[in-house]
């Protein structure tokens, strides 16, 4: 295996001819990788297949274990959504700013790449698929290390890539694979090669990536997603939302992890919700309140409610107010998606305004939280820091931008003194 600071300087090399290629290169280097994923499905599934087995020996957690299964309709899906980044707007040179500063002095702001991405991802082999698309998309380098669970299915992906990229502009050094754990450490050393790191795993994992990079990181720590049934909640759409936002797939970070209801409803809509949650094996605690509604199930703590259990497991809580629901998700929530079901169109827009989170939904499930149902095409992750970019992170999140001015012998010292030249600001857009 190649030195690390030399696969980092190649992959600088390659994403540097790679910013600079027109939007119908980039596609056709797209295209590519699809048709080259769709020749290689089989090798692909076998090594997946291999991953699994190895992983269920080893004692893999059932959550990992969803995420790291790829059969031929998560493949499938994979590689429509390489093809759907193809259809999006190219995200670089985008003029964001056109304006004449004086006669003959011209400013512009473009967007351009952001150079390298380190990615570090356990299980899911097919977020190495988005995440390449959107890189060749957005003009950018990408150093991909999968979790260990997932080596021989990463492998057989990267390699059909970089088979694909051979037959295109494209330097196939533009994506690089690692397979070490230790090499890890050594990638959040790079800041003099790599621009971004986008951690997508544990809680644990994500913090232990931020707090050993002086690299920019993009990532989410916690999942701990809310739905609140607020008072003029229609029932049938509480009951239909909630069941899907925690059970649709609970290992997914944007599932619910607590529920909300509030008090004018809960003897009504807490015995509805139990039995068809119940039903769906569904594991429930409750606060004092909700537990003499639902005496049968377990106490929940104070620590259920900062936890993302990525599981069969909810927390429940009765509050009497919408403001009170506003403040528990504001003080536990992780700003990642969090929902309100109710037919009140003013405590909707109040819910929408004042919850602080990366996604705020009304009436709907917050399974929705995901860059291919935004139509981003796929996502390289979800953000929930409060800068931007936030929520699901597309190709506007892998491009920065500079400033360009061009003159004709323009000096600073003509606009400033006794005799100063004003500047005329004009914009040209």
């Amino acid at each position: 295996m190649e030195n690390l600071i030399t696969v980092a300087q190649k992959t600088r090399q390659a994403a540097l001819k790679l910013a600079v290629l027109s939007t119908e290169a980039k596609n056709q280097a797209i295209e590519a990788i699809a048709q080259a994923l769709e020749s290689a499905k089989d090798e692909i599934l076998q090594a997946n297949i291999a991953d699994c087995e190895t992983s269920l020996v080893e004692g893999i957690a059932e959550p990992l274990y969803k995420r790291l299964k790829l059969d031929e309709h998560k493949l499938r899906d994979a590689i429509a959504g390489v093809r759907d980044v193809g259809k999006l707007a190219d995200p670089v040179g985008t003029i964001q700013i056109h304006r004449e500063i004086d006669t003959g002095l011209i400013l512009k702001r473009l967007t351009c790449p952001l150079g390298v991405l380190g990615i570090i991802f356990e299980a899911r082999p097919e977020a190495a698929i988005q995440i390449v698309s959107l890189a060749i998309k957005s003009g950018n380098g990408v150093i991909l290390k999968g979790g260990k669970e997932a080596i021989r299915s990463c492998e057989a992906i990267v390699k059909a890539i970089k088979q694909g990229l051979s037959q295109t502009v494209v330097n196939p050094d533009a994506v690089q694979l690692l397979t070490t754990r230790e090499e890890i450490l050594e990638l959040l050393k790079l800041d003099k090669y790599v621009d971004l790191i986008i951690p997508r795993g544990s809680n644990s994992f994500v913090r232990f990536v931020q707090d050993n990079t002086r690299i920019p990181v993009l990532g989410h720590a916690d999942g701990v997603c809310h739905l609140y049934i607020d008072k003029a909640a229609d029932l049938e759409k509480a009951v239909a939302i909630t069941v899907d936002a925690k059970t649709n797939y609970p290992a997914a970070c944007n599932a619910i992890e607590t529920l909300l209801v509030h008090a004018n409803l809960a003897s009504k809509f807490l015995p509805q919700i139990c039995e068809a949650l119940q039903k769906l094996k569904v594991e429930l605690r409750g606060d004092e309140r909700t537990r003499q509604i639902l005496p049968d199930i377990l106490e929940a703590s104070e620590q259920d409610w900062e936890t993302e259990y990525t599981a069969l497991i909810l927390s429940i809580k009765i509050v009497d107010s919408l403001e009170e629901a506003i403040a528990h998700i504001n003080e536990y929530g992780s700003k990642h998606t969090d929902g309100i079901v109710s037919e009140d169109e003013e405590a909707a827009q109040t819910f929408l305004a004042l919850v602080n989170a990366a996604g705020v939904y009304h009436n709907c499930s917050t399974r929705f939280a995901d860059g291919f149902r935004y139509g981003f095409g796929a996502e390289v992750g979800i953000s929930t820091q409060q800068m931007p970019p936030r929520g699901p992170v597309g190709l506007e999140g892998l491009v920065t931008y500079k400033y360009q001015m061009v003159g004709d012998g323009h000096i600073a010292a003509t606009y400033t003194g006794a005799n100063a030249k004003s500047f005329t600001h004009r914009d040209l857009l």
